[in-house]
């Protein structure tokens, strides 16, 4: 190739790499309790491009398997507000029961399982019906809510019973009851279904509960050098896709671990704002959100590099968080 052929070839190579199409930007979606808002994040610019209005002591948040509609607990309301994504209308209420603070969306996309603290029972909300389909009775505030990746089992978690219920979701029946350390909080399946990782705040650990036997088969505790124990208040957390690590907000301690799922060791912690209580990831699992209830900010973590980008400022006490991926 002559040497003006050369040129020609590195500068097609320039243009094409200064044409690549840039990072998608998703939106992340944070209640904010005292204000009764939703902030979103754009995950490009890590800064906040809307504030939606919404119900009284926003707590829960998911999205519609479409992700064309997002549903909030608006506890101060009693119930579940349905919005549009696009617009952040307000669309309808479902039925909640009393106090709604947590919930989970069936694999199916058809039902919402909801935690009432004040009343101590699971409502089961058919979507498209916008009907109860039953209500379970658990222990004495219930908080925490998961739907097994089969759709088979529900589980709830009862702050003071502490105990995590499991349901099964045809029949609605109990199928049993575990006890857990104190105050438990969240409740996650492992994306393989076989396990189910439960968190204690004032206990201070996770369960793993085997989902085949019932029992507990082990128990993750947490000590940060330095951090006084009774801060260490494990509360939301989060699995990656593969199941291989998952990350533990750990409430007034103002960190997060980041856990070892085969070995079930903690492996970092890492500083992120005040009060962590929950948290959410891009698709693409490249970055990490913190809801940060006392600072009023969103900590944003590199996955790879496991060290915080950005301190974004929303509402007053934000509380949970959820991810609006763009194709």
């Amino acid at each position: 190739m002559s040497a003006i052929g050369r040129v020609r070839l590195k500068l097609a190579m320039l243009v094409s790499v200064c044409q690549a199409p840039a990072a998608v930007a998703h939106e992340v979606f944070v209640t904010n309790e005292k204000d009764n808002t939703v902030s979103v994040i754009d995950s490009g610019s890590l800064a906040v491009t809307r504030t939606i209005k919404v119900g009284k002591r926003p707590r829960g948040i998911t999205f519609s398997s479409d992700f064309k509609h997002f549903f909030v607990c608006a506890s101060d309301d009693n119930a579940v507000q349905v919005y549009d994504t696009e617009t952040g209308r307000k669309l309808h209420d479902l039925p909640s029961g009393a106090d709604p603070e947590q919930f989970s969306l069936s694999p199916d996309g058809k039902r919402l399982y909801i935690a009432n603290e004040d009343d101590a029972i699971t409502t089961v909300v058919d979507i498209a019906t916008r009907q109860v389909v039953y209500q379970v009775p658990v222990g004495v505030e219930p908080e925490g809510i998961a739907i097994s990746p089969d759709n088979r089992l529900a589980v709830a978690t009862s702050e003071t019973t502490n105990m995590a219920h499991i349901i099964d979701t045809k029949t609605f029946g109990v199928v049993a009851n575990i006890l857990v350390d104190q105050r438990p909080r969240h409740a996650e399946f492992t994306p393989d279904g076989r396990k189910l990782w439960v968190s204690s705040e004032i206990g201070g650990t996770l369960s793993i509960i085997d989902v085949k036997t019932r029992e507990i088969e082990a128990t993750i505790g947490f000590q940060i050098a330095g951090v006084q124990s009774d801060t260490i208040q494990p509360v939301g957390f989060r699995f990656t896709r593969d199941g291989t690590r998952a990350f533990v907000a750990l409430g007034p301690s103002n960190r997060v671990a980041v856990i070892d799922v085969a070995t079930r060791t903690v492996l970092k912690y890492f500083v992120v704002g005040q009060r962590v209580w929950h948290l959410a990831m891009t698709p693409e699992e490249d970055l990490l959100f913190t809801t940060n209830g006392v600072s009023n900010d969103v900590t944003v973590i590199d996955v790879k590099t496991l060290k915080p980008l950005k301190s974004i400022k929303v509402g007053r006490y934000p509380w949970g968080a959820a991810v609006r991926p763009r194709p």
